[in-house]
């Protein structure tokens, strides 16, 4: 399991900052990588979302919503041989704050196999410099919007 988390404050109520991060279709304004998002079903715990990032689809599942301090969603690929499979989740916390919201984002990676294991370490880098650049493009739709 890798995990990487990245946090930053948003000049915004939370609401505000709710209503972006907890619509799927919003998630490629600022999600880095997200090139699409749509829901395919359900409310809050249990939703059904297709996430198309890095050249695919991904079906993910909404695993925790709390309005409007907590959404997480955890996405599965299948991959060769019987039990071949890797996960990701994502936390998107929210707390109030004076004069603002303040923002952690957490993703939790389990890689299918040792080859992908040690890809998933070898691109930490990228993925927790990705997650910077998400905070801030949040930060600009939140405060404009």
């Amino acid at each position: 399991m890798m995990l990487i988390e990245r946090s930053a404050r948003v000049s915004a109520p939370i609401e505000a900052v709710w209503d972006l991060v907890q619509r799927a279709e919003d998630l490629p304004g600022w999600l880095a990588g997200v090139r699409q998002a749509e829901v395919l079903s359900g409310e809050g715990i249990g939703r059904r979302q297709r996430v198309h990032a890095a050249g695919r689809a991904l079906d993910a599942e909404v695993i925790a919503y709390q309005e409007p301090t907590l959404i997480a969603w955890r996405e599965r690929v299948e991959g060769s041989g019987a039990r071949a499979e890797a996960r990701t989740e994502v936390y998107v916390e929210l707390t109030p704050e004076e004069d603002g919201t303040s923002v952690r984002l957490i993703m939790v990676r389990w890689p299918a196999g040792p080859v992908s294991g040690a890809l998933l370490r070898w691109g930490m880098r990228r993925v927790g410099a990705d997650l910077e650049g998400s905070l801030a493009r949040l930060t600009g739709m939140a405060t404009v919007g």
